[in-house]
């Protein structure tokens, strides 16, 4: 639940962006749990998190916070 407000939290309100918010949900949410556990969700905080550990995250994350910069 806590992982899917996250991701929430990091998507826009773009129609791209939600569409995309499933595959962040789906491929960042255990990396989220590990690398950003204590960080408060909102202002960009959990992206941050997320970019400054890129070469600690799975590849499927990887992938999705890729596709949500395209």
């Amino acid at each position: 639940m806590r992982a899917t407000l996250i991701a929430l939290a990091l998507v826009g309100t773009s129609t791209v962006a939600f569409a995309q918010e499933g595959d962040l949900v789906k491929y960042c949410k255990a990396d989220i749990a590990r690398l950003c556990n204590g960080v408060q969700p909102g202002g960009g905080r959990v992206m941050k998190c997320l970019k400054a550990h890129t070469k600690e995250m799975s590849v499927g994350c990887a992938q999705a916070l890729q596709k949500m910069k395209g």
